[in-house]
């Protein structure tokens, strides 16, 4: 099929819910993307974050290879030996908890409303998000995201949630009612402008929960899985919380979610409670066996904090050299650029250079890239920022 055609078939046959860039990838390795052309990008933003160790990682493309030659596809009213092996290994690296499996982020968040809901035994179903918070495009997940652009088609949402401004524990205080039941948010809010959660915030949610039976949930779709230097962000705030939700880049490219509930509260939900045809099945949880494997064999948390702040020092220099860049925010591989005008043009001329990069908010440039990424790729990518940068002032 050529790209002409392929454009058509799109435009006559697939719903427009995506803006499109006009290129056609056929190939991928670690760092890089070949389009049909044989044209070759490096992405530093792999997916939104869904290729954290990199495009097609051999340990990854191994464990989905010697398990799609077994078995493909097993419901969860049987045993399944990957499912068990993956939920003793998320729970070796996070807290004494339980894992339910899903296929996706939004999925995974659902999943903590509901149990939310389980946990406030009909007496409490309020819960607390944040301004600027991004939790997904389903209900409940949509009714708890805190940005009114991705809301407003959809009203009237699901009732029960209280959005307040990120970063201020007084309006925590103040929005807490004897109906709240759940607190909601993102360490890093990737879509929100990648709005870094302050230490001393977090700490003091976890008091106030703690004093008032309240459930303090993570979000760490983005977030999870090394990107932030620890393979989950709350270990970088010494705060352990109730529920987690994964997604995202832990299953290497594949389509998983995860909640994982600690132990002391897991056993309220209860048989029949909530499923997932599709969770938790072998062959994504080979894939996921197959990313912690790299991140482990590879040395990637180390490697996040060693280039992740390489990175930073040098977009650091990029601030002082142009005045369009309001401010950077980072927090190991997870980068913020803000810009005191809109960012497409940026976007548009590190594309036209063969480097893939983010723009969300309108004005904040958003760089992710692979855990794995050396500081010769990084090199390149600033060498083309610079020149967008220069062609753009």
């Amino acid at each position: 099929m050529k790209k002409e055609e392929l454009f058509e078939v799109y435009k006559s046959k697939v719903l427009a819910t995506y803006g499109k860039t006009p290129l056609v990838f056929v190939k991928g390795k670690g760092s890089y993307l070949w389009d049909m052309h044989n044209n070759k990008y490096l992405d530093f933003f792999p997916g939104w974050g869904v290729c954290n160790v990199g495009h097609c990682n051999s340990f990854v493309m191994s464990a989905v290879r010697d398990q799609i030659s077994k078995l493909v596809f097993i419901p969860n009213n049987y045993y399944n030996m990957p499912q068990a092996k993956l939920a003793k290994e998320i729970i070796y690296w996070s807290f004494p908890s339980k894992a339910f499996f899903c296929n996706s982020g939004a999925e995974a968040n659902e999943a903590a409303i509901k149990f939310s809901r389980v946990f406030g035994q009909g007496n409490r179903h309020e819960i607390i998000t944040f301004e600027n918070s991004f939790h997904g495009r389903t209900f409940g997940a949509l009714s708890a995201t805190g940005q009114e652009k991705y809301k407003r088609p959809f009203k009237p949402l699901l009732e029960g949630f209280k959005t307040i401004k990120f970063n201020d524990i007084d309006a925590v205080k103040k929005a807490i009612t004897d109906n709240t039941v759940a607190i909601i948010l993102e360490l890093v809010q990737g879509e929100g402008g990648v709005n870094i959660a302050e230490k001393s915030f977090v700490q003091d949610l976890r008091k106030i929960c703690d004093e008032k039976n309240i459930l303090l949930i993570f979000d760490e779709v983005q977030t999870g899985m090394g990107r932030t230097g620890e393979m989950f962000c709350y270990k970088n705030y010494q705060v352990v919380p109730d529920v987690m939700t994964l997604a995202k880049s832990i299953a290497g490219g594949l389509p998983m979610g995860v909640m994982l509930v600690k132990d002391s509260i897991a056993d309220i939900f209860t048989k029949g409670m909530h499923a997932s045809t599709f969770g938790g099945g072998p062959v994504v949880c080979k894939a996921a066996l197959g990313v912690f494997k790299a991140i482990s064999k590879e040395k990637m948390l180390h490697n996040v904090k060693i280039q992740g702040k390489y990175l930073f020092e040098k977009l650091l220099e990029f601030k002082k050299k142009y005045p369009i860049i309001k401010e950077i925010r980072s927090l190991g591989l997870m980068v913020g650029i803000e810009l005191n005008c809109p960012g497409e043009k940026i976007v548009q001329a590190c594309l036209k250079n063969k480097l893939l990069i983010n723009c969300t908010h309108e004005n904040v440039l958003r760089l992710m890239p692979a855990l794995n990424i050396t500081q010769s790729q990084i090199k390149s990518a600033i060498r083309v920022l610079n020149k967008a940068f220069e062609e753009n002032l």
